[in-house]
């Protein structure tokens, strides 16, 4: 390998980042404070609790005590994840909780107990309850938008808007009184329940910059549930009629008035940019895309042996479930998953089904020696585990128990007969009342039935959506079928009496990761995948497939997969999704190594240090729009001594002479385990490519 080739192997982006991650130094010399609210601030509600959690590192390794969350107080959730303390004195921060609190408001301050410990403001909101009706007073003054009494939720979001609207207000009296001089404040909300916090700042005229994100409009998520053919028609939708068909109008006010009184308006993804700009009528000034922590191992294999540890814990939970009919190989068998919120349609289980249907007829006709496990993880309303699966688990661990007692009586038999200087006759080594032993274990091996589909008895099962498509496509675990299915209608945690692993360790073991979704604003699941070097299938109506497809010439090759959902019939998206998966399974052991091995490193694009750039991007914008002195975000960095690097002018991803998936050599075994070492290097220009993207 030469040596500008290796250099740039070895390139790492967050060492040029790093002069901009210095604890604040710089935001406090010139006075600039960044507050952010969310309604999942310490409290974990959906996936923007884990976008709010997960950047709240870098937010804190840039911009260190002058940044500060603020959220409602939920004591349940409070209990574990906060550490509560005071202000120091003395500082703006403390004189406005002091005057908050002067007036009647509880306010808990601390910090967050996550990565980078934040600063942390959260409202109780039943202490300002007797001030609703004036909250809604003045908001029906300054918008006339009004609120049903009975919406307990958009109540609590007015609360929550005006306290932290009051609470800023404060915080710049204190800074004029203790520093002369006025901040240059960013206030960034995010959804609609903290966006009433922004109309309440703007319509009290407050000098700050404002900047609104959506990770997936109120109505979309509405229309969407309805069954619409909602890309086809976005154009064609009367909003307010639409809103208020679904008892929704005012909530979608607010949202609507948020993202059009904002400085600044951003989204999580380009089609949920197209989405907000004809559901909220106004396109996005900047996209956010959201990343999570990498922590890199410091060598290469080693998230291949946690996916070999991983997968042995997954055989074990498939030799139980399967006891009876355990008639296929382990080394031949790969393991695909789906998993989210049960959302049937929204989340592509529907097309996942019937595409694993196909699957099962092409793999019996081409290649019967493999079989395919289908793990399908929502969490649905059941009533307790399913005897059989109960069962199965308890026969193999009483035979491997059995099998474990009778081997250790063996081995010390051989070891007395063999010290006696003679070979030990085959009647010495497995006894009579060991075979029985065996015998019993193995009729208690015996079932009549078919491997339940399901590990949980449901609720209501002949309505369920995941169990009815099933029935529909005749998955119902037979010895003929190549391709078994089992739904887990529950989160998986490390007490799981069936797999006794986490999520995370579930992740690493399985081999395909399917995402077909079709109303998805970012997908954490997928790049949870990516993160730990498995492959997955995500959709171009996923904010994560269009990102990757912007970003990566063939993502094919790095072991993303990307359906279409948006321009082709649905029939040609199952299609596509069946041939995807049966490609996949055409795969040998070394080139699923070598795919794993690409798909990893492709981790580095969807880490913070990465993409929260494009937060910090929106605060400048924002600043600038209320600041002219403020200069742009290239003039500040240019003058700090960072550049953002030029992408290589060479193509990102193996060129398109080359098979999109991996080709093993001539000469090479399916048990090779050794690190893809070919022209892969290049990946990171496509690092530099995205930094410099926006520029």
């Amino acid at each position: 390998m030469s040596r500008e080739r290796a250099s740039r192997r070895f390139y790492r982006v967050d060492s040029d980042l790093s002069v901009l991650l210095d604890r604040g130094q710089s935001a406090a010399q010139q006075n600039r404070w960044t507050f952010e609210t969310a309604w999942e601030v310490a409290n974990k509600v959906g996936g923007i609790y884990t976008v709010i959690r997960s950047k709240a590192y870098i937010s804190t390794e840039e911009l260190g005590e002058q940044y500060c969350l603020m959220g409602p107080y939920k004591e349940s959730s409070a209990r574990t994840e906060i550490e509560e303390s005071d202000f120091d004195q003395g500082t703006p921060l403390h004189l406005a909780v002091s005057r908050m609190r002067d007036q009647g408001f509880k306010i808990h301050t601390g910090t967050w107990l996550v990565d980078g410990n934040p600063q942390l403001v959260l409202f109780d909101i039943g202490s300002a309850a007797w001030k609703m009706d004036e909250y809604k007073q003045e908001l029906w003054r300054a918008t006339n938008i009004g609120v049903p009494h009975l919406d307990i939720e958009a109540n609590d979001s007015i609360i929550l808007g005006y306290q932290v609207a009051t609470f800023i207000e404060e915080f710049l009296k204190a800074c004029e009184e203790l520093m002369f001089n006025l901040p240059k404040v960013v206030a960034h909300f995010h959804e609609w329940q903290a966006g009433v916090g922004l109309i309440a700042c703007r319509t009290k005229q407050l000098n700050i910059a404002t900047v609104f994100t959506t990770h997936a409009t109120l109505l979309g998520r509405y229309l969407c549930a309805g069954k619409t053919d909602f890309y086809n028609n976005l154009d064609k939708f009367s909003v307010d009629e639409e809103a208020g068909k679904r008892q929704i109008y005012h909530r979608y006010c607010l949202e609507r008035a948020s993202s059009h009184l904002a400085h600044i308006f951003t989204t999580v993804s380009e089609i949920t940019g197209y989405e907000a700009e004809h559901l909220l009528k106004r396109k996005p000034d900047v996209i956010t895309p959201n990343g999570l922590n990498v922590v890199k191992f410091s060598a290469l294999h080693e998230f291949q042996n946690l996916h070999a540890l991983a997968k042995e814990k997954i055989h074990e939970f498939v030799r139980g479930h399967f006891y009876g009919h355990y008639d296929f190989d382990l080394d031949k068998t790969l393991y695909f998953f789906t998993a989210g919120r049960y959302e049937f349609t929204n989340k592509g289980a529907d097309i996942f089904i019937e595409a694993l249907a196909r699957l099962n007829h092409y793999l019996k006709s081409s290649h019967p020696e493999i079989t395919v496990v289908a793990f399908l993880i929502f969490p649905a309303k059941t009533n307790n585990f399913n005897v059989e699966s109960l069962r199965g688990s308890a026969v193999t661990k009483s035979l491997r128990d059995t099998l474990n007692e009778i081997q250790t009586k063996m081995g010390k038999r051989l070891y007395e007969i063999c010290l006696s200087g003679r070979m030990p006759d085959e009647s010495e080594l497995l006894m009579k009342e060991d075979k029985v032993k065996i015998k019993r274990c193995l009729y208690s091996l015996q079932r009549n039935g078919l491997p339940p589909v399901t590990t949980h008895n449901v609720n209501d099962d002949w309505n369920d959506p995941v169990l009815c498509a099933i029935r529909r496509c005749q998955l119902f675990n037979t010895v003929h079928d190549r391709v078994k299915v089992v739904f887990h209608p529950e989160f998986l945690t490390s007490t799981n009496p069936l797999f006794g692993l986490d999520y995370e360790e579930f992740v690493r073991g399985c081999h395909l990761g399917v995402f077909p979704s079709y109303y998805e604003p970012w997908g954490y699941t997928p790049a949870e995948c990516t993160l730990m070097g498995i492959p997955s299938v995500t959709t171009n109506l996923s904010g994560f497939g269009c990102f990757m497809q912007q970003h990566i010439a063939d993502p094919m090759s790095y072991g993303i997969y990307v359906i279409d959902r948006r321009f082709i019939s649905l029939e040609d998206s199952i299609k596509q999704l069946s041939q995807y998966m049966h490609d996949f399974c055409r795969l040998n052991r070394r080139q699923r190594i070598i795919q794993r091995n690409r798909t990893e490193r492709l981790s580095d694009l969807l880490d913070w240090r990465s993409l929260g750039i494009y937060y910090r991007l929106a605060r400048q914008k924002a600043l600038q729009a209320v600041f002219p002195d403020i200069p742009s975000l290239e003039e500040e960095d240019r003058n700090r001594g960072f550049n953002y690097p030029r992408p290589y002018s060479e193509p990102p991803s193996p060129s398109a002479s080359r098979h999109t998936t991996p080709m093993s050599s001539r000469h090479a075994s399916d048990d090779e385990d050794e690190i893809d070492e070919e022209n892969e290097v290049s990946f990171r220009s496509i690092i530099f490519a995205f930094f410099f993207y926006f520029c």
